[in-house]
Protein backbone atom coordinates (compact mmCIF):
# COMPACT_ATOMS: atom_id res chain seq x y z
CA UNK A 1 0.00 0.00 0.00
CA UNK A 2 0.89 3.77 -0.63
CA UNK A 3 2.16 5.70 2.68
CA UNK A 4 -1.02 6.50 4.62
CA UNK A 5 -3.12 3.77 3.26
CA UNK A 6 -2.81 1.15 5.94
CA UNK A 7 -3.10 4.23 8.93
CA UNK A 8 -6.54 3.33 8.31
CA UNK A 9 -8.70 0.96 9.86
CA UNK A 10 -11.65 -1.15 7.50
CA UNK A 11 -15.08 -1.52 8.58
CA UNK A 12 -18.42 -2.29 6.92
CA UNK A 13 -18.89 0.93 6.47
CA UNK A 14 -15.12 2.53 6.06
CA UNK A 15 -12.24 1.17 3.48
CA UNK A 16 -8.80 1.99 2.92
CA UNK A 17 -7.18 1.45 0.00
CA UNK A 18 -4.04 3.33 -2.13
CA UNK A 19 -6.62 4.74 -4.67
CA UNK A 20 -9.85 6.27 -4.59
CA UNK A 21 -11.41 6.90 -8.22
CA UNK A 22 -14.65 8.72 -8.30
CA UNK A 23 -16.51 7.73 -11.68
CA UNK A 24 -15.98 4.85 -13.95
CA UNK A 25 -16.75 5.90 -16.71
CA UNK A 26 -13.75 5.85 -19.87
CA UNK A 27 -10.99 8.06 -18.04
CA UNK A 28 -12.22 6.30 -14.44
CA UNK A 29 -12.20 2.67 -15.71
CA UNK A 30 -9.40 2.95 -17.60
CA UNK A 31 -7.22 4.29 -14.53
CA UNK A 32 -8.28 1.67 -12.30
CA UNK A 33 -7.84 -0.96 -14.67
CA UNK A 34 -4.21 -0.27 -15.20
CA UNK A 35 -3.24 0.90 -11.21
CA UNK A 36 -4.81 -2.62 -10.39
CA UNK A 37 -2.84 -4.39 -12.91
CA UNK A 38 0.03 -2.34 -11.37
CA UNK A 39 -0.63 -4.27 -8.02
CA UNK A 40 -2.13 -1.03 -6.13
CA UNK A 41 -5.14 -1.60 -4.57
CA UNK A 42 -8.06 0.44 -5.87
CA UNK A 43 -11.79 1.43 -4.96
CA UNK A 44 -13.36 2.79 -8.04
CA UNK A 45 -17.34 4.60 -7.52
CA UNK A 46 -19.74 4.92 -9.76
CA UNK A 47 -23.22 6.74 -9.09
CA UNK A 48 -25.54 4.96 -10.83
CA UNK A 49 -25.76 1.08 -12.67
CA UNK A 50 -24.27 -0.41 -15.51
CA UNK A 51 -25.37 -0.71 -18.14
CA UNK A 52 -25.90 3.03 -18.18
CA UNK A 53 -26.48 5.66 -21.03
CA UNK A 54 -24.47 8.94 -21.63
CA UNK A 55 -24.93 10.85 -24.42
CA UNK A 56 -22.19 10.44 -27.29
CA UNK A 57 -21.91 10.08 -30.79
CA UNK A 58 -20.90 6.91 -30.11
CA UNK A 59 -17.51 7.18 -32.72
CA UNK A 60 -14.43 6.02 -31.63
CA UNK A 61 -10.92 7.46 -33.63
CA UNK A 62 -7.81 5.42 -33.82
CA UNK A 63 -6.61 7.81 -30.99
CA UNK A 64 -9.10 5.30 -28.42
CA UNK A 65 -8.63 2.60 -30.06
CA UNK A 66 -4.99 2.41 -29.02
CA UNK A 67 -5.92 3.02 -25.62
CA UNK A 68 -8.65 -0.05 -25.81
CA UNK A 69 -5.44 -1.84 -27.36
CA UNK A 70 -3.20 -0.95 -24.47
CA UNK A 71 -6.02 -2.48 -22.03
CA UNK A 72 -5.96 -5.53 -23.66
CA UNK A 73 -9.28 -5.30 -25.15
CA UNK A 74 -10.49 -7.43 -28.16
CA UNK A 75 -11.82 -4.58 -30.85
CA UNK A 76 -12.12 -6.98 -33.69
CA UNK A 77 -15.91 -7.34 -35.25
CA UNK A 78 -16.40 -10.54 -33.93
CA UNK A 79 -15.96 -9.10 -30.47
CA UNK A 80 -18.90 -6.79 -31.33
CA UNK A 81 -17.26 -3.89 -32.38
CA UNK A 82 -18.02 -2.11 -35.74
CA UNK A 83 -15.06 -0.70 -37.98
CA UNK A 84 -14.39 2.28 -39.82
CA UNK A 85 -12.52 3.29 -42.40
CA UNK A 86 -12.27 7.54 -41.61
CA UNK A 87 -14.33 10.27 -41.83
CA UNK A 88 -16.44 11.04 -44.71
CA UNK A 89 -17.17 15.10 -44.46
CA UNK A 90 -19.90 16.87 -46.28
CA UNK A 91 -19.88 20.75 -46.68
CA UNK A 92 -20.60 23.07 -48.71
CA UNK A 93 -22.18 21.69 -51.50
CA UNK A 94 -18.83 19.21 -51.55
CA UNK A 95 -18.67 15.27 -50.08
CA UNK A 96 -15.10 14.05 -49.38
CA UNK A 97 -13.84 10.52 -47.68
CA UNK A 98 -10.40 10.54 -46.09
CA UNK A 99 -9.03 7.35 -44.44
CA UNK A 100 -7.59 7.71 -41.34
CA UNK A 101 -3.71 7.94 -41.43
CA UNK A 102 -1.82 5.05 -41.28
CA UNK A 103 0.60 6.04 -39.09
CA UNK A 104 3.31 3.60 -36.64
CA UNK A 105 1.74 5.75 -33.59
CA UNK A 106 -1.95 4.53 -33.62
CA UNK A 107 -4.24 2.17 -35.84
CA UNK A 108 -5.22 2.60 -39.05
CA UNK A 109 -9.38 2.10 -38.19
CA UNK A 110 -11.77 3.52 -35.74
CA UNK A 111 -14.44 1.90 -33.96
CA UNK A 112 -18.52 2.50 -33.01
CA UNK A 113 -20.40 0.88 -29.61
CA UNK A 114 -22.55 1.92 -28.14
CA UNK A 115 -21.91 3.89 -25.13
CA UNK A 116 -24.02 1.92 -22.65
CA UNK A 117 -22.35 -1.17 -23.47
CA UNK A 118 -18.79 0.64 -24.04
CA UNK A 119 -18.56 1.93 -20.30
CA UNK A 120 -19.69 -0.86 -18.77
CA UNK A 121 -16.99 -3.12 -20.98
CA UNK A 122 -13.84 -0.73 -19.63
CA UNK A 123 -15.87 -1.01 -15.94
CA UNK A 124 -15.60 -4.98 -15.89
CA UNK A 125 -11.94 -4.59 -17.41
CA UNK A 126 -10.77 -2.88 -14.55
CA UNK A 127 -12.78 -5.18 -12.22
CA UNK A 128 -11.68 -8.02 -13.59
CA UNK A 129 -8.06 -6.40 -12.87
CA UNK A 130 -8.56 -6.30 -9.58
CA UNK A 131 -10.02 -2.84 -8.64
CA UNK A 132 -13.04 -2.74 -6.12
CA UNK A 133 -15.86 -1.68 -7.94
CA UNK A 134 -18.90 -0.03 -6.55
CA UNK A 135 -21.98 0.74 -8.48
CA UNK A 136 -24.57 2.79 -7.18
CA UNK A 137 -22.29 4.83 -4.61
CA UNK A 138 -22.59 8.42 -5.23
CA UNK A 139 -20.04 10.51 -3.84
CA UNK A 140 -21.27 12.99 -1.32
CA UNK A 141 -17.93 15.32 -0.87
CA UNK A 142 -14.24 15.28 0.11
CA UNK A 143 -12.09 14.07 3.29
CA UNK A 144 -9.96 16.36 3.97
CA UNK A 145 -6.96 16.22 6.60
CA UNK A 146 -7.57 18.80 9.29
CA UNK A 147 -3.92 19.67 9.70
CA UNK A 148 -2.91 20.40 5.63
CA UNK A 149 -6.17 20.19 3.67
CA UNK A 150 -5.27 17.45 1.81
CA UNK A 151 -8.32 15.63 0.20
CA UNK A 152 -7.69 11.62 1.80
CA UNK A 153 -10.77 10.07 1.09
CA UNK A 154 -14.56 10.50 0.01
CA UNK A 155 -17.79 10.31 1.50
CA UNK A 156 -20.58 8.47 0.03
CA UNK A 157 -24.04 7.81 -0.34
CA UNK A 158 -24.21 3.72 -0.83
CA UNK A 159 -26.83 1.54 -1.55
CA UNK A 160 -26.22 -2.52 -1.30
CA UNK A 161 -24.18 -2.30 1.75
CA UNK A 162 -21.73 0.19 0.23
CA UNK A 163 -19.26 1.97 2.13
CA UNK A 164 -20.02 5.01 3.24
CA UNK A 165 -16.63 6.48 3.27
CA UNK A 166 -13.29 5.50 1.23
CA UNK A 167 -10.06 6.69 2.68
CA UNK A 168 -6.69 6.80 0.00
CA UNK A 169 -3.60 8.77 0.02
CA UNK A 170 -4.58 9.76 -3.42
CA UNK A 171 -8.04 10.74 -4.74
CA UNK A 172 -8.79 10.66 -8.82
CA UNK A 173 -11.38 12.88 -9.68
CA UNK A 174 -13.17 11.38 -13.28
CA UNK A 175 -16.98 12.57 -12.14
CA UNK A 176 -17.17 14.67 -15.65
CA UNK A 177 -18.37 17.83 -16.12
CA UNK A 178 -19.96 18.78 -13.47
CA UNK A 179 -17.27 17.47 -11.33
CA UNK A 180 -19.02 17.70 -8.03
CA UNK A 181 -16.09 16.52 -6.33
CA UNK A 182 -13.69 19.07 -7.88
CA UNK A 183 -16.05 21.84 -6.85
CA UNK A 184 -16.46 20.79 -3.59
CA UNK A 185 -12.86 21.76 -2.83
CA UNK A 186 -12.96 24.98 -5.08
CA UNK A 187 -11.77 23.98 -8.45
CA UNK A 188 -14.32 26.32 -10.12
CA UNK A 189 -14.51 26.00 -14.42
CA UNK A 190 -12.24 28.74 -16.14
CA UNK A 191 -14.55 30.79 -18.08
CA UNK A 192 -11.82 31.35 -20.81
CA UNK A 193 -12.18 28.12 -21.86
CA UNK A 194 -14.24 26.99 -24.86
CA UNK A 195 -17.72 24.74 -23.99
CA UNK A 196 -19.88 23.19 -26.70
CA UNK A 197 -23.42 21.29 -26.42
CA UNK A 198 -23.85 18.39 -28.18
CA UNK A 199 -27.87 16.79 -28.74
CA UNK A 200 -28.12 13.25 -29.87
CA UNK A 201 -30.39 10.42 -30.81
CA UNK A 202 -31.05 6.78 -32.54
CA UNK A 203 -32.87 5.92 -35.94
CA UNK A 204 -33.82 3.00 -37.51
CA UNK A 205 -32.13 3.66 -40.33
CA UNK A 206 -30.84 1.50 -43.65
CA UNK A 207 -27.43 3.36 -43.13
CA UNK A 208 -26.36 1.30 -40.32
CA UNK A 209 -23.71 -0.21 -41.15
CA UNK A 210 -21.88 2.43 -43.05
CA UNK A 211 -18.09 2.10 -42.81
CA UNK A 212 -17.54 5.64 -42.84
CA UNK A 213 -17.80 8.60 -39.70
CA UNK A 214 -19.90 11.10 -41.44
CA UNK A 215 -19.87 14.79 -40.94
CA UNK A 216 -21.47 17.33 -41.92
CA UNK A 217 -20.22 21.29 -41.67
CA UNK A 218 -23.03 23.27 -42.49
CA UNK A 219 -25.51 23.80 -39.68
CA UNK A 220 -27.99 26.80 -40.30
CA UNK A 221 -30.19 28.65 -37.78
CA UNK A 222 -32.67 30.28 -40.19
CA UNK A 223 -29.90 32.25 -42.15
CA UNK A 224 -26.75 31.89 -39.92
CA UNK A 225 -23.84 29.35 -40.32
CA UNK A 226 -23.65 28.01 -36.81
CA UNK A 227 -20.07 27.31 -35.56
CA UNK A 228 -20.44 23.21 -35.60
CA UNK A 229 -21.24 20.07 -37.18
CA UNK A 230 -23.65 17.22 -37.39
CA UNK A 231 -22.85 13.60 -37.44
CA UNK A 232 -24.60 10.44 -38.88
CA UNK A 233 -23.19 7.75 -37.00
CA UNK A 234 -24.09 3.84 -38.63
CA UNK A 235 -24.44 1.51 -34.72
CA UNK A 236 -24.33 -1.56 -37.01
CA UNK A 237 -27.80 -2.72 -35.44
CA UNK A 238 -30.08 -1.24 -37.32
CA UNK A 239 -29.70 2.53 -36.46
CA UNK A 240 -27.54 5.21 -36.52
CA UNK A 241 -26.39 7.32 -33.94
CA UNK A 242 -27.34 11.03 -34.74
CA UNK A 243 -26.58 14.18 -33.47
CA UNK A 244 -25.31 17.69 -33.45
CA UNK A 245 -22.58 19.99 -31.48
CA UNK A 246 -22.56 23.93 -31.31
CA UNK A 247 -19.79 25.72 -29.52
CA UNK A 248 -19.95 28.86 -27.35
CA UNK A 249 -18.33 31.27 -29.75
CA UNK A 250 -21.39 31.75 -31.65
CA UNK A 251 -23.45 34.64 -31.01
CA UNK A 252 -26.26 31.87 -31.22
CA UNK A 253 -25.07 29.83 -28.24
CA UNK A 254 -27.70 29.21 -25.68
CA UNK A 255 -30.35 30.78 -27.74
CA UNK A 256 -30.85 27.88 -30.06
CA UNK A 257 -33.52 25.23 -29.59
CA UNK A 258 -31.02 22.83 -30.36
CA UNK A 259 -33.46 20.06 -30.85
CA UNK A 260 -35.47 22.28 -33.66
CA UNK A 261 -32.27 22.77 -35.54
CA UNK A 262 -31.11 19.05 -35.23
CA UNK A 263 -34.99 18.33 -36.58
CA UNK A 264 -34.26 20.93 -39.36
CA UNK A 265 -30.91 19.63 -40.22
CA UNK A 266 -32.09 15.57 -40.68
CA UNK A 267 -35.31 17.20 -42.65
CA UNK A 268 -32.84 17.91 -45.57
CA UNK A 269 -31.21 14.38 -45.49
CA UNK A 270 -32.85 11.94 -48.26
CA UNK A 271 -36.18 10.36 -46.78
CA UNK A 272 -35.05 7.01 -47.63
CA UNK A 273 -31.93 7.43 -45.10
CA UNK A 274 -35.25 7.21 -42.15
CA UNK A 275 -34.04 10.01 -40.24
CA UNK A 276 -37.65 11.30 -39.80
CA UNK A 277 -39.97 11.26 -36.71
CA UNK A 278 -41.53 8.43 -36.91
CA UNK A 279 -38.15 6.46 -37.01
CA UNK A 280 -36.53 7.65 -34.08
CA UNK A 281 -36.28 5.46 -31.11
CA UNK A 282 -34.95 7.28 -28.34
CA UNK A 283 -35.36 10.41 -26.97
CA UNK A 284 -33.04 13.46 -28.14
CA UNK A 285 -30.80 14.31 -25.07
CA UNK A 286 -27.70 16.49 -24.35
CA UNK A 287 -24.43 17.18 -22.46
CA UNK A 288 -21.78 19.94 -22.62
CA UNK A 289 -18.75 19.37 -23.74
CA UNK A 290 -16.53 21.07 -21.51
CA UNK A 291 -13.24 21.93 -23.82
CA UNK A 292 -9.22 23.25 -23.51
CA UNK A 293 -8.41 22.46 -20.00
CA UNK A 294 -11.14 24.23 -18.68
CA UNK A 295 -10.84 23.04 -15.10
CA UNK A 296 -7.54 23.54 -13.39
CA UNK A 297 -5.18 22.42 -11.67
CA UNK A 298 -5.00 19.36 -12.71
CA UNK A 299 -3.65 18.15 -9.12
CA UNK A 300 -3.51 19.98 -5.87
CA UNK A 301 -3.21 18.50 -2.40
CA UNK A 302 -4.00 14.63 -3.20
CA UNK A 303 -6.36 15.22 -6.31
CA UNK A 304 -6.29 14.56 -9.92
CA UNK A 305 -8.59 15.40 -12.17
CA UNK A 306 -8.56 13.36 -15.35
CA UNK A 307 -10.99 13.65 -18.73
CA UNK A 308 -13.99 15.90 -18.59
CA UNK A 309 -13.35 16.54 -14.92
CA UNK A 310 -9.90 18.72 -16.00
CA UNK A 311 -12.17 19.87 -19.24
CA UNK A 312 -10.11 17.88 -21.76
CA UNK A 313 -12.42 17.57 -24.49
CA UNK A 314 -10.61 18.57 -27.58
CA UNK A 315 -11.33 21.63 -29.13
CA UNK A 316 -10.72 20.99 -32.70
CA UNK A 317 -13.64 17.96 -32.89
CA UNK A 318 -15.29 17.54 -29.74
CA UNK A 319 -14.19 14.09 -28.82
CA UNK A 320 -13.20 13.35 -25.18
CA UNK A 321 -13.11 9.89 -24.32
CA UNK A 322 -9.74 9.17 -26.21
CA UNK A 323 -8.20 11.93 -23.77
CA UNK A 324 -10.37 10.72 -20.70
CA UNK A 325 -8.97 7.30 -21.44
CA UNK A 326 -4.92 8.91 -21.96
CA UNK A 327 -5.31 10.90 -19.28
CA UNK A 328 -6.59 8.27 -16.82
CA UNK A 329 -3.73 6.41 -18.41
CA UNK A 330 -1.15 8.90 -17.43
CA UNK A 331 -2.47 9.32 -13.96
CA UNK A 332 -2.25 5.73 -13.22
CA UNK A 333 1.36 5.61 -14.78
CA UNK A 334 2.80 8.49 -12.51
CA UNK A 335 1.11 6.88 -9.49
CA UNK A 336 2.57 3.35 -10.12
CA UNK A 337 5.87 4.98 -10.28
CA UNK A 338 5.32 6.83 -7.22
CA UNK A 339 4.28 3.82 -5.57
CA UNK A 340 7.64 1.95 -6.41
CA UNK A 341 9.61 4.71 -4.96
CA UNK A 342 7.79 3.96 -1.54
CA UNK A 343 8.19 7.26 0.11
CA UNK A 344 5.57 10.09 0.87
CA UNK A 345 8.17 12.72 -0.30
CA UNK A 346 8.54 10.66 -3.98
CA UNK A 347 4.96 10.06 -4.04
CA UNK A 348 3.92 13.83 -3.69
CA UNK A 349 6.81 14.98 -6.12
CA UNK A 350 5.54 12.59 -8.55
CA UNK A 351 1.67 13.77 -8.26
CA UNK A 352 3.16 17.46 -8.77
CA UNK A 353 4.29 16.29 -12.37
CA UNK A 354 0.92 15.34 -13.60
CA UNK A 355 -0.23 19.04 -14.46
CA UNK A 356 3.21 19.45 -16.23
CA UNK A 357 2.94 15.90 -18.19
CA UNK A 358 -0.53 17.18 -19.19
CA UNK A 359 0.79 20.53 -20.37
CA UNK A 360 3.26 18.82 -22.31
CA UNK A 361 0.96 16.65 -24.01
CA UNK A 362 -1.81 18.79 -25.16
CA UNK A 363 -1.57 22.30 -23.82
CA UNK A 364 0.04 24.06 -27.23
CA UNK A 365 -2.40 21.44 -29.01
CA UNK A 366 -5.22 22.64 -26.84
CA UNK A 367 -4.42 26.73 -27.35
CA UNK A 368 -3.87 25.70 -30.58
CA UNK A 369 -7.47 24.46 -30.68
CA UNK A 370 -9.14 27.59 -28.70
CA UNK A 371 -7.79 30.16 -31.34
CA UNK A 372 -9.67 27.73 -34.16
CA UNK A 373 -12.94 27.47 -32.11
CA UNK A 374 -12.25 31.62 -31.86
CA UNK A 375 -11.98 31.96 -35.64
CA UNK A 376 -14.67 29.32 -36.36
CA UNK A 377 -17.26 31.68 -34.60
CA UNK A 378 -17.11 33.91 -37.17
CA UNK A 379 -19.74 33.08 -39.48
CA UNK A 380 -17.79 34.48 -43.01
CA UNK A 381 -14.88 32.25 -41.93
CA UNK A 382 -16.65 28.92 -41.68
CA UNK A 383 -18.67 29.78 -44.69
CA UNK A 384 -15.34 30.20 -47.10
CA UNK A 385 -14.05 26.52 -45.32
CA UNK A 386 -16.81 24.82 -46.23
CA UNK A 387 -17.13 26.00 -49.46
CA UNK A 388 -13.58 26.24 -50.56
CA UNK A 389 -11.71 24.22 -48.16
CA UNK A 390 -13.48 20.84 -48.89
CA UNK A 391 -12.49 21.19 -52.61
CA UNK A 392 -8.58 20.44 -51.66
CA UNK A 393 -8.27 17.16 -50.63
CA UNK A 394 -4.92 17.94 -50.01
CA UNK A 395 -5.57 20.34 -47.46
CA UNK A 396 -8.29 18.29 -45.62
CA UNK A 397 -6.19 15.42 -45.48
CA UNK A 398 -4.16 17.99 -43.20
CA UNK A 399 -7.52 19.26 -41.33
CA UNK A 400 -7.76 15.71 -40.90
CA UNK A 401 -4.95 15.04 -38.68
CA UNK A 402 -4.87 18.18 -37.23
CA UNK A 403 -8.56 17.91 -35.53
CA UNK A 404 -8.24 14.51 -34.92
CA UNK A 405 -4.71 15.01 -33.51
CA UNK A 406 -3.12 12.25 -35.02
CA UNK A 407 0.35 12.15 -36.02
CA UNK A 408 3.57 10.36 -35.49
CA UNK A 409 6.00 12.08 -33.06
CA UNK A 410 9.24 11.42 -35.20
CA UNK A 411 9.50 10.37 -38.76
CA UNK A 412 6.39 11.35 -39.92
CA UNK A 413 5.26 12.92 -43.24
CA UNK A 414 5.21 16.73 -43.94
CA UNK A 415 1.84 17.20 -42.20
CA UNK A 416 2.75 15.66 -39.19
CA UNK A 417 6.18 17.84 -38.77
CA UNK A 418 4.06 21.09 -39.26
CA UNK A 419 1.41 20.08 -36.92
CA UNK A 420 4.17 19.06 -33.87
CA UNK A 421 5.95 21.69 -34.81
CA UNK A 422 2.93 24.09 -34.12
CA UNK A 423 1.88 22.19 -30.83
CA UNK A 424 5.16 22.53 -29.77
CA UNK A 425 5.92 25.74 -30.27
CA UNK A 426 2.53 27.04 -29.27
CA UNK A 427 2.06 27.88 -25.56
CA UNK A 428 0.21 25.82 -23.37
CA UNK A 429 -2.01 27.86 -20.85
Amino acid sequence: MLPGAKDVMESQTSLSADVVIVGAGPGGATAAAHLANAGLDVVLLEKTTFPREKVCGDGLTPRAVKQLLNLGIDTSESAGWLHNRGLRIVGGGNRLEIPWPDLASFPNYGLVRPRADFDELLARTAEAAGARLFEQTPVTGAILDDRTGRVIGVTTRARDGGPSEVRAPIVIAADGNSSRLALSVGREKRDDRPMGVAVRTYYKSPRDKDDWLESWLELWDGTALLPGYGWIFGMGDGTCNVGLGILNTSDAFGKVDYKDLLSKWLDQTPEEWGFREENRTQEVRGAALPMGFNRQPHYERGLLLVGDAGGMVNPFNGEGISYAMESGSLAAEIIANAHAAGSAEALERALQGYPAALKSTYGGYYTLGRWFVDLIGHPEVMRMATRHGLKRERLMRFTLKLLANLTDPSDGDVNDRVINALSKITPAA
